[in-house]
């Protein structure tokens, strides 16, 4: 359990053991060789080099480290780039077939494989010298056919509650109790998460969600971030009743019983005991919930350490991290590594290079743990994620306590996005609570088979 002072700065995305993550990594000598290698003078080379991210405080971390890599490196400037999460990926997709993407650009695993073809560099011998500082989880994700095509960059622990302090109270609820919560499929006496929620929920009038006469239609304040959110909600809780989302040959099977069960544990937190926000507010917002736990309108915010820094700068309350609720099977989480990948396209190859060479160094992805932002996947930067969270009376080893355990493999494919597009309208009318669960999930599970052609 993790209790943290009120911080007071105002605010501005998917498994490795916990030592991993929260053990600082020496850099051995062929790394300080790579790293040195990495800033070497580049007069011989003159060139504009843009990198594309999705986040934006990860995106000030790059600034800083691409500013001390100019400095060894006078002839490359290196220019970082911003696009939304929401539209990254269909907006990559144009600017790679239209040969106007960035020479580097971010990649999640889910979406990698269309671009092995021939649109991303292996990450192969030049890079020798750093493999060894790469967290291993995350080079095993990125590795298809035997060959590396990034160079890890973020990497998740696994997912957690966060906690508003101030609610718990308010409620009569401890921290402490907040540890070993479990949900059952259904509900009923196993259940000791349904029960808090209730309490940490209270109406217009000031009614809680387990006293007579509540209103969940006339909300003051949840008790619970319920949504259609897959790595922060819904993939943990069919992981944790024993259930899949692909199976080992990618196909989709999440209208499995195991599943199902899940999902309507899910919609029915939303629907029937309106502990979370309405699929109205959240099903084309991925940031509701998240704003409304800052807001101080949600009392427990389940996310992953990709949300520390902005739980961090935005919340004006005392808050805190607590573990996961565990399911039939436990408390099983989906983990998550974010890679940079190389155009292959690219008009200075040769810089491109360099620049991913040091973005795979120890200092290169050093300006990322310092900064608080996110966990580095190169492991000689935790060091300094760990430090500054120290610094802040911040304990995050709770997301590196989740990650020691079991997990749910993170959703890949070669079709993942058509997939995504023929699945998400359907997943969107089973959480408005307009399609039954069952037969949604069914309908659903056949549209993304045959989007992925599968």
């Amino acid at each position: 359990m993790t209790t943290v002072n009120t911080l007071s700065r105002r605010t501005l995305m998917t498994g490795l053991a916990g030592a991993a993550l929260i053990g600082a990594a020496g850099c051995s000598p062929a790394q300080q060789q790579s790293q040195q290698s990495a800033t070497a003078s580049a007069s011989a080379i003159t060139a504009t080099i843009t990198v594309r991210l999705w986040d934006e405080q990860v995106q000030k971390a790059y600034d800083a480290s691409f500013a001390e890599f100019s400095k060894a490196n006078p002839g490359i400037t290196v220019k970082t780039s911003l696009v939304p999460w929401a539209d990254y990926f269909t907006k990559l997709r144009t600017d790679v077939g239209g040969d106007t993407a960035d020479d580097i650009f971010m990649m999640n695993g889910s979406y990698l494989q269309p671009y092995t073809s021939g649109s991303v560099i292996e990450i192969g011998s030049d890079f020798d010298a750093l493999k060894s500082g790469w967290a291993q989880p995350a080079v095993e994700q990125y590795t298809l056919d035997g060959k590396l095509w990034g160079v890890p960059q973020l990497t998740d622990g696994g997912i957690a509650l966060y906690y508003n302090k101030k609610l718990l109270n308010d409620a009569g609820i401890t921290p402490e109790q907040l540890t070993g919560l479990v949900w059952a499929p259904g509900g009923g006496s196993d259940d000791t998460l349904l029960p808090i929620l209730q309490k940490l929920t209270v109406d217009s009038s000031g009614k809680r969600g387990d006293e007579s006469g509540f209103n969940g239609s006339k909300p003051k304040q949840w008790g619970y971030s319920a949504a259609q959110d897959l790595q922060g909600i819904y993939y943990n809780f069919i992981g944790s009743n024993g259930g899949q989302f692909q199976d080992e040959t990618g196909k989709f099977v999440f209208a499995g019983a195991e599943s199902v069960e899940a999902f309507q544990y899910i919609v029915d937190l939303i629907n029937t005991y309106k502990v979370s926000p309405a699929a109205s507010n959240t099903n084309d917002n991925g940031d509701f919930t998240r704003d409304q736990f800052l807001q101080g309108k949600i009392a427990l915010f389940q996310s992953g350490v990709y949300n520390l820094k902005n739980v961090a700068d935005g919340a004006k309350f005392e808050w805190g991290i607590a573990p996961l609720p565990a399911g039939p099977k436990g408390a099983v989480s989906v983990v998550n590594s974010v890679v940079v990948c190389g155009n292959a396209k690219s008009k200075s190859p040769e810089a491109t290079t360099k620049v991913l060479q040091w973005l795979g160094s120890t200092q290169g992805a050093s300006f990322i743990g310092s900064s608080g932002a996110a966990l580095p996947a190169v492991t000689g930067a935790q060091a300094a994620f760990n430090e500054y969270w120290k610094s802040q009376n911040v304990d995050p080893s709770q997301f590196a306590k989740q990650g020691a355990m079991p997990a749910i493999s993170a959703p890949a494919g070669e079709n993942y996005g058509a997939a995504y597009g023929a699945w998400k309208p359907i997943f969107d009318e089973i959480f408005l609570g307009r399609t039954e669960v069952a037969e949604g999930l069914l309908k659903a599970q056949a549209a993304a088979n045959k989007a992925a052609g599968s």
